[in-house]
């Protein structure tokens, strides 16, 4: 299975190193985002590693949302529930919440559809940053703190007309949006998934992107440059 090397399971719980965590952002994702580095103070888990942990483990149904609760973090061991409700709450080793699904409709779990939703999703999600949140912060006079970054994964929804796919798919952005406050900003990524040429479904993913602060262009160009020159030499 594509997700085999990026945990371990034992004891009916389920764990991620920060080595698994990092290569999966970076091998499926090239997502480089300083907080799945295995050295950082803040390490956490990639979102996207355990929404595929859930499609792997419950299908894929025509309609679902995820909501991640808390962060995990390195050899967390996690309990997905052997459930068929339509409500599913994965927590950590001490009871805690950290990703809650709901889910409706049809479920597809053909491991090569969800091997291909992994896959395309991935590929999808990791662009942003800086393809996709750079214009967006410029646009709004806002950045991040280079210094201490932190662009978290708040939650994403999808639904789908149909899970039996005929063709390959593919996942295209639809739409991005920034909604600034105070403190921090919400990040919007629209997209749309198709069946060959035909569109199958739509989504959204929503980030937070905490510690706002005046865009600076210099800076955070800089730092940009700097993160796509850690994905080239990857």
């Amino acid at each position: 299975m594509l997700l085999a090397p990026f945990y371990t399971t034992k004891d009916n719980l389920i764990s991620v190193s920060a080595q698994q965590a990092s290569h999966f952002a970076k091998r499926q994702c090239f997502d480089f985002n300083p907080i799945h580095d295995p050295e950082n103070k803040r390490f956490c888990v990639p979102g996207d590693l355990l929404f595929s942990l859930a499609l792997q483990t419950y299908g894929v149904s025509e309609s679902m949302s995820f909501t991640f609760t808390n962060m995990v973090g390195a050899d967390m061991g996690l309990n997905f529930p052997d459930t068929a409700d339509d409500h599913i709450v994965i927590t950590n080793e001490q009871g805690k919440s950290v990703l809650e699904i709901e889910r409706k409709g049809k479920i597809n779990k053909d491991s090569q559809f969800i091997e291909s939703l992994i896959k395309n999703y991935g590929q999808f999600s990791g662009q942003n940053f800086p393809t996709l949140l750079m214009p967006l912060m410029k646009e709004h006079g806002v950045m991040f703190n280079p210094n201490r970054p932190l662009v978290m994964y708040n939650s994403m929804s999808f639904d789908f007309s149909s899970v039996d796919f005929n063709d390959a798919m593919q996942i295209k952005l639809a739409d991005a949006t920034l909604e600034v406050e105070p403190k921090r900003a919400n990040s919007f990524l629209k997209f749309e998934m198709f069946d060959g040429e035909k569109l199958a479904g739509k989504g959204v993913k929503r980030l937070i992107v905490a510690g706002l602060k005046p865009y600076e262009h210099d800076v955070i160009t800089a730092f940009a440059n700097n993160y796509e020159a850690r994905r080239d030499a990857f």
